[in-house]
């Protein structure tokens, strides 16, 4: 297919439109018009980027690309080596950050919803935008059984700051730095949230508020979201593709 082909229906699948984000969605390195392998993966770190080099692949398709807010504007060091063999071998970056959070399907809280087998998983509003997710496990879990879960299903050992009470079975989460949503999700009653980071207030507001908090890894709450994206591509249009885990603890 060709690459303004790609970009289009990525577009449009994924709702860009709605979003203001913190980096620009969609095309940030352009490549070849041509795409038949696509590599994903969660961060466009040299790694990744080296790992799609050796695929070969035409796409390197992230969550996490360039370009933030407040970065620096000029292309000097890891951010000039990462760009410059992304320009040798002709390769595009695509990189989709809230609107891949947000997606009913192959999102990031979607596909963590369906990792950890929640149920009834559904945004709190019904806002395309909205990025905090609630459900139910099938049956109740002392908090120390939830992240003995979390641990086997994530592959990663969650930080858990415990609250006043010992059951779990209604969740809320949000994936990746969303450590402060637990003040909403003390609001819906939950008995526990997740996400991937955590901070100093996070503890006095779990504590407080009676809301048991997994950080369960901004890397590994968001894995499986473009790794969906992928298949779906794969299967949508014929391409080629291969996730690329490159292991990061935080």
């Amino acid at each position: 297919m060709q690459r303004a082909e790609l970009q289009a229906y990525l577009q449009a699948f994924l709702q860009v439109d709605k979003f203001r984000d913190y980096a620009p969605n969609g095309l940030q390195v352009e490549g070849k018009a041509q795409i038949k392998r696509i590599v994903t993966g969660v961060t466009a770190c040299q790694p990744l980027i080296d790992a799609a080099i050796a695929y070969q692949a035409d796409v390197l398709l992230v969550h996490h690309g360039f370009f933030w807010k407040n970065e620096p504007q000029v292309l000097v060091g890891m951010k000039q080596r990462r760009i410059k063999a992304l320009l040798a071998h002709d390769m595009n970056l695509f990189a989709y950050h809230l609107p891949l959070d947000a997606h009913p399907d192959v999102g990031n809280n979607a596909r963590l919803a369906h990792q950890l087998a929640l149920q009834d998983a559904r945004p709190v509003t019904d806002s395309p935008q909205e990025l905090l997710w609630r459900g139910q496990l099938p049956q109740r879990m002392s908090a120390e059984g939830f992240a003995e879960w979390i641990t086997k299903q994530l592959g990663r050992e969650p930080l858990h700051l415990p609250a006043v009470g010992d059951v779990i079975q209604t969740v809320a989460w949000c994936t990746g730095g969303a450590q402060d949503y637990i003040d909403q999700a003390s609001a819906l009653g939950v008995d526990a949230f997740i996400s991937g980071e955590a901070s100093e207030r996070t503890f006095h507001s779990a504590a407080e508020q009676g809301v048991h908090y997994y950080a369960a890894g901004h890397h590994a709450t968001e894995r499986y979201g473009i790794q969906a994206l992928g298949e779906h591509l794969a299967q949508q249009f014929g391409l080629e593709h291969k996730f690329v885990d490159i292991d990061n603890p935080v």
